[in-house]
């Protein structure tokens, strides 16, 4: 597991990242920020307004990051005098957390009287990026001259990365804080994948379905969820606009994907056909529970002392892949349906079967028991041409690969 955590680490490995904080309480999440970057790969060079030194001291940056702060643009260690250009040059990407409502006003003004700034001014924007982070009270954030300011940011090149709701250091709720660490470093790791789904509309299944017998107790599977998460998350970084229909798992929501929360197969079938009315791409992970009770108990089924066992009856659930890939839609090739098939035994003949009664270009087999609940997994490709396997590895990688090869594998012109 040390070996698949690691690899998980690294998504950000070769990247040069400058980190700007600018003045505002959310400092302290920088620090965690500098820390998830260097444990992704990536190097760090800090950069701090003299604002930015009230909340948080460079040397606690610095013995994060593992390289001296820099705060001035007059700073004696650059021999021609300008870090400005040489920390802007050498960067793969400039994040700024925390954004101040300030300092996004001076972005919009193109002020440029201190480094941190001056660099974002210098920087070569067709190569580099600028990330910012807002943070700021729920009132500024709010005001008319910030979402001006925001929109104008974002007209000028710069990626706003959104805000966070709920308490803030002020004693006051609502939007304007920072978004979390790890949420952060999802949008960084995300800033660099190639968008090979620019353009589509994807929606993923994941999980298990969970059919009621009463109201304490149901039928459900070992699936975790975790594989199609990574799918839906691999997505959005390639680009796509991501829909996930969850089944009851306890996951966090990948960053920028709409999620839909459902609990029986009727309620997943029902919820990927109004979210695939408007998708290119529709990927069936979750694994669907093939029965369901007949009835549902109104109260809890008790024992009654006669040891007699209650009969339980059961009827099929509706096939949701089948549904979706003999829909208008796919037919008209209008939907790129990709199938799972989570097996016991035989994986290759049974995901041969599989793809050829649902009718689908690709279909992707594993064996269930090895994958349930695991961070890593190993995946069969199989369509028209044959079988192909993806080793095992961890799942977001996996997640990764499998875009690349739907991508490839979309009708031209689909996006």
């Amino acid at each position: 597991m040390g070996l698949i955590h690691c690899r998980f680490m690294q998504d950000l490995a070769g990247k040069h990242i400058v980190l700007g904080l600018t003045g505002g309480i959310a400092c302290y999440k920088s620090a965690e920020l500098c820390r998830l970057l260097v444990k992704a790969g990536a190097t760090v060079q800090v950069v701090m307004t003299e604002a930015a030194a009230q909340f948080m001291t460079p040397v606690t940056m610095q013995a994060l990051s593992g390289r001296p702060v820099y705060q001035s643009q007059w700073d004696v260690r650059e021999p021609n005098n300008m870090p400005h250009i040489n920390l802007s040059r050498e960067a793969d990407a400039i994040v700024l957390a925390p954004a101040s409502a300030d300092f996004i006003a001076r972005l919009v003004q193109g002020r440029s009287d201190e480094l941190l700034s001056l660099l974002c001014l210098a920087r070569p924007a067709e190569r580099v990026p600028l990330l910012i982070a807002p943070a700021m009270n729920r009132e500024m954030w709010v005001h008319p001259a910030t979402q001006r300011n925001l929109r104008q940011v974002d007209a000028d090149g710069a990626r706003v990365l959104g805000v966070g709701s709920g308490w803030q250091a002020c004693g006051e709720t609502g939007d304007g804080r920072m978004l979390e660490p790890q949420q952060l470093l999802e949008e960084i790791v995300a800033q660099f994948q190639p968008k090979t789904l620019a353009g589509q509309r994807v929606v993923v299944t994941a999980g298990p379905t969970f059919e009621a017998l009463d109201p304490i107790r149901g039928i459900t599977n070992h699936s975790s969820g975790k594989m199609g998460f990574a799918i839906a998350r691999a997505a959005r970084e390639a680009g796509a606009d991501v829909t996930l229909v969850a089944g009851p798992v306890h996951l966090p929501t990948p960053r920028g994907v709409v999620r839909i929360d459902v609990q029986s197969a009727q309620q997943m079938l029902q919820a990927s056909l109004q979210a695939a009315q408007s998708a290119s791409i529709f990927i069936a992970t979750a694994a669907v529970a093939d029965w369901r009770p007949a009835s549902q108990s109104e109260h809890k089924i008790k024992k009654d002392g006669s040891g007699q066992v209650p009969v339980l009856h059961f009827v099929e659930n509706p096939d949701i892949l089948l549904a979706l890939a003999q829909g208008e839609r796919a037919r008209s090739g209008k939907l790129f349906c990709v199938g799972f098939a989570a097996e016991s035994e035989n994986l290759v003949a049974h995901a041969r079967a599989k793809r050829e009664r649902k009718g689908i270009p690709l279909l992707v087999g594993n064996i269930g028991p090895l994958t349930f609940g695991q961070d890593d997994n190993s995946l069969l490709l199989v369509d028209a041409k044959g079988e192909r396997e993806l080793p095992r590895a961890p799942k977001l990688a996996l997640a990764r690969e499998l875009v690349t090869e739907i991508a490839a594998r979309l009708p031209a012109g689909s996006a």
